[in-house]
C-alpha cells in the first residue's frame, strides 16, 4: 500500500502543506507517538521504491499471463496432431528424439501428461547458453518430432524470458538488486500503509473496506489507495515472503534459518552401492580409492531401460505428471512426479538401472512442515497451486500494486503547496519525531529495525543510506535557516 503517508489525514501541529523541517510537537505513548515516525518513513519508502514496485508489479502481470499466452503460441510443440491408439513405448519416443538431435546427450524425459500432449526430451546441448537445455518435442503415439525449443526447467522461451525480465529486467546480476530491493520493502510499505489506514478517524466503518463514493479530490482518491490496500495487504504481504526465498542476499539468511529449524527440502537418494543398488546412509558409499585419491563409481553398465524404470514408479504410486532423470554417473533413475496443482501429486522414488528395483522413496506427505509451506509459498508465487485461478488473483494482486502506486504518487502532487504549483510536491511528516519518543518505544523500534536490516540486508542497506541522506539534508536545512535568521 505505498504512499499512504502521502495523502493521510492532516497530522497534528502545522499544516503539512506549509511545514518546514521545524520539530513539533509529538504526543507521548502508543499510537500517538508511533504514528508521525510512520508517515515519515511511509513517505519516503513509498516515493523512493514506488518505481520499483510499479516495475515489479508490470512484469509481475505479463507473468502471470505467460502460462495461458505459452498453451497458444506454442500449440504445435505441446500439442499432438492427432489422439488416437496407446502411446508408444518412451524408449521409442526418445530414439526419435535422439535422431533428430544426435549431438544433443538425453539428461531427462517427461512423458506426455495427458492424452493430447506431447512427450518432452530434454538434452544438454552444444552451443546453449548456460542453464538453458533443448527440449525435443515428440508425439507418443508416431514418435513424430513437433518441435525443438530451448528451454529452462519447465518455462518454454516465452515465459523463460519474461520470468528473467520480472526478475532481474534483462540486466543479470546487477538487475536482480532491483527485484530484491522492491521485495525486501513490499512488505514495510504494505503494513505500514494498512497501520496508517487503521488508524485513521472515519465517519463510518463501510469507509474502512469501502471507497468513499461521495469524497472529492485527494481525499477520494485516498479512500480508493486505503480500500484497494486494505484489500490487497495479505497478498502482497505473501508476495515479499516468496519472492525473498529466490532473492540472493536475504534468500541465503531464509535458507540457513530454514535448514537450521530442520525444514530443508529432502531429495530422494539415488546413489548406486556396489553389488547392492540401493544408496547407503553413507555419503561415500560406493566410492574408491585409486592412488589416494576418491574416485566416483563407474557409470551402470547394466540398464533395464526407461520402460522398466517408469514402470516400477508407477507401482510404487508415482503416477501424476512424471519427470524421469536418466542415470548418471553413480546415480540410478529418478522418477518424481510434478503437479504441484491442488491436490499435489510430488512424490519421487529412484530406481536401480540394473534390475528395476526401487531403491528408496520419498513422499511430499514426509516433508517437514516448513519444507512444504516453502513449496507452496513458491508454487503460489508462480501461479501453479490453482491453475487459472491462480494466474488470475496474481494478475488481479499486480493490477492492484500499479494503481496503488499511481494513486500515492497522484495524491503526493495534490498535497503540494498552492503557492507554487510549478516547482513544489508534497512535503513529508517534519523531522524530529524519533527524538520525541519515550523510550520504551524507541529501544524496541531501534531493535526490531536492525534485526530485520541485518537478517534483509538489501531493506538494512537501503534504509541506512535514506538516514544518512535525510539528516544530511536536515543538517543543511538548519544551516540554511540559521542564516536566514542572521540576515
Amino acid at each position: 500500500m505505498p504512499l499512504d503517508a502521502l495523502h493521510d489525514a492532516r497530522p497534528p501541529g502545522p499544516d503539512p502543506d506549509t511545514a518546514t523541517d521545524a520539530p513539533v510537537p509529538v504526543p507521548r505513548g502508543g499510537w500517538a507517538a508511533l504514528r508521525p515516525l510512520l508517515l515519515r518513513m511511509h513517505f519516503y519508502a513509498g516515493l523512493l521504491i514506488a518505481p520499483l514496485l510499479f516495475a515489479a508489479a508490470a512484469t509481475g502481470l505479463l507473468y502471470a499471463a505467460s502460462w495461458q499466452a505459452e498453451r497458444i503460441v506454442y500449440s504445435d510443440e505441446l500439442t499432438v496432431a492427432r489422439v488416437g491408439g496407446d502411446p508408444l513405448e518412451l524408449s521409442a519416443q526418445v530414439a526419435a528424439a535422439r535422431s533428430a538431435e544426435p549431438r544433443g546427450e538425453v539428461v531427462s524425459v517427461w512423458p506426455a501428461p495427458d492424452a493430447g500432449a506431447t512427450t518432452r526430451v530434454i538434452m544438454e546441448s552444444p552451443g546453449l547458453p548456460e542453464g538453458r537445455t533443448l527440449t525435443v518435442f515428440v508425439d507418443p503415439y508416431t514418435a513424430e518430432v513437433r518441435g525443438r525449443l530451448a528451454t529452462v526447467g519447465d518455462a518454454l522461451p516465452l515465459r523463460a524470458w519474461l520470468s528473467e525480465f520480472h526478475s532481474s529486467l534483462q540486466l543479470g546480476a546487477f538487475g536482480r538488486n532491483y527485484s530484491e530491493l522492491a521485495a525486501s520493502w513490499l512488505w514495510v510499505v504494505a503494513l505500514g500503509g494498512l497501520a496508517l489506514w487503521l488508524g485513521r478517524r472515519r465517519k463510518r466503518r463501510s469507509q474502512l473496506i469501502l471507497p468513499d463514493r461521495r469524497a472529492t479530490g485527494r481525499r477520494r482518491t485516498l479512500s480508493w489507495h486505503g480500500a484497494v490496500g486494505l484489500w490487497a495487504v495479505v497478498g502482497l504481504v505473501a508476495l515479499s515472503a516468496t519472492g525473498l526465498t529466490w532473492s540472493r542476499y536475504a534468500g541465503e539468511n531464509i535458507g540457513r534459518v530454514q535448514d537450521g529449524l530442520g525444514g530443508a527440502t529432502p531429495a530422494v537418494a539415488a546413489e548406486l552401492t556396489p553389488g547392492a543398488g540401493a544408496a547407503g546412509g553413507d555419503e561415500h558409499a560406493g566410492h574408491v580409492m585409486t592412488d589416494g585419491m576418491e574416485m566416483p563409481p563407474p557409470a551402470p553398465t547394466a540398464d533395464v531401460g526407461i520402460d522398466r524404470a517408469v514402470a516400477a514408479a508407477r507401482a510404487a504410486g508415482v503416477t501424476e505428471s512424471l519427470q524421469v532423470t536418466l542415470p548418471a554417473r553413480g546415480k540410478g533413475y529418478v522418477v518424481k512426479e510434478k503437479d504441484a496443482q491442488v491436490p499435489v501429486h510430488l512424490d519421487a522414488v529412484s530406481v536401480d538401472p540394473a534390475d528395476g528395483r526401487v531403491m528408496d522413496e520419498l513422499r511430499f506427505a514426509d516433508y517437514p512442515l516448513l519444507a512444504r509451506l516453502t513449496r507452496f509459498g513458491i508454487d503460489l508465487h508462480m501461479g501453479l497451486t490453482f491453475g487459472l485461478a491462480n494466474q488470475l488473483a496474481l494478475a488481479a494482486l499486480a493490477a492492484a500494486v500499479m494503481f496503488l502506486v499511481f494513486w500515492g504518487y497522484r495524491m503526493w502532487w495534490l498535497r503540494r503547496p498552492t503557492k507554487d504549483r510549478t516547482l513544489s510536491a508534497g512535503r513529508a511528516q517534519p523531522r524530529g519525531a524519533w527524538r520525541r519518543l519515550p523510550v520504551t518505544v524507541v529501544l524496541p523500534v531501534v531493535a526490531g529495525t536492525a534485526a530485520v536490516g541485518w537478517f534483509v540486508p538489501m531493506l538494512g542497506i537501503s534504509l541506512a543510506v535514506f538516514l544518512v541522506a535525510d539528516a544530511a539534508l536536515g543538517f543543511a536545512a538548519g544551516r540554511r535557516a540559521k542564516a536566514a535568521r542572521a540576515t
